[in-house]
């Protein structure tokens, strides 16, 4: 029998998400509203954006004091001196400095443009930034388990955001949180279709269908911030469970830093 064809659901209706709430039971009601029911295998590709509301990472920018170095970066940038503070706080260390950017690589290993930090669909001023999860992989981890509890299924759980790419034009989606699938899919070993031996094939597998989720979701004002993904089988062989650090390259390995 021949595979399933890939199949994507936005999930219509989500309310706007506020700190402390139950963002699983929320995703759940919602799921029923748009009459779908989760089935095994099943992939939820949730934006960090509104993990990171519910889990309370918004910031009052006028709460930030500005430090001597993001005073200076401000300057050289062209950035509001009190969101570099934020830049610099959530960084392990800057990559690169440009106009209106800050490369930076983030705490949680990965390397992005000013650390994340974001205030496009926030709070509508300038007022307010948001950051990314805590925790993102726990916060996959925690969800995929709730929703499992509330809906009878637990499903794969991708916590996503929005990354550029050295030498390339244009934002994707990337996982910056993922449970229950692998995020990284190793086939070396593997054989091609002439029986040759892959030897350096890894497939970053969350980035994957977070990019793929993407392309609904949007990202200026379409309020699709979670998106169901249906008909994905793993290979045979392929571990059922990862985490988005996987996919972090190690400071070392860096051929741009």
């Amino acid at each position: 029998m021949p595979e399933p064809d890939l199949q994507l659901f936005a999930l219509r209706g989500l309310p706007s998400i506020q700190q402390g709430d139950d963002l699983a039971a929320l995703i759940a009601e919602s799921l029923h509203q748009n009459s779908l029911a989760l089935q095994p295998g099943d992939v939820l590709v949730i934006t960090s954006k509104i993990v990171s509301k519910a889990e309370g990472r918004l910031v009052d920018l006028r709460t930030v004091q500005p430090s001597e170095q993001a005073l200076a970066l401000a300057a050289q940038t062209g950035k509001d001196a009190r969101l570099v503070e934020l830049v610099l706080r959530e960084a392990q260390g800057i990559s690169r400095v440009g106009a209106k950017v800050i490369i930076t690589r983030h705490r949680l290993g990965f390397v992005s443009a000013n650390s994340g930090v974001d205030q496009s669909n926030v709070r509508g001023d300038d007022n307010w930034a948001l950051l990314l999860p805590e925790n993102p992989d726990r916060s996959a981890r925690w969800l995929r388990e709730r929703l499992g509890a509330l809906c009878g299924v637990a499903p794969a759980v991708i916590l996503s955001d929005t990354h550029g790419r050295p030498h390339r034009f244009g934002n994707v989606g990337v996982a910056i949180g993922a449970a229950g699938i692998p995020a990284l899919l190793d086939l070396r070993g593997r054989a091609d279709l002439f029986g040759r031996r892959l030897q350096h094939t890894e497939i970053g597998l969350a980035d994957e269908l977070a990019a793929a989720a993407d392309l609904i979701s949007g990202q200026a004002a379409e309020g699709l911030p979670v998106v169901l993904i249906r008909g994905y089988r793993l290979p045979e062989g392929a571990p059922e469970d990862g985490k988005a650090a996987d996919l972090y390259r190690p400071p070392h390995m860096d051929l741009y830093g």
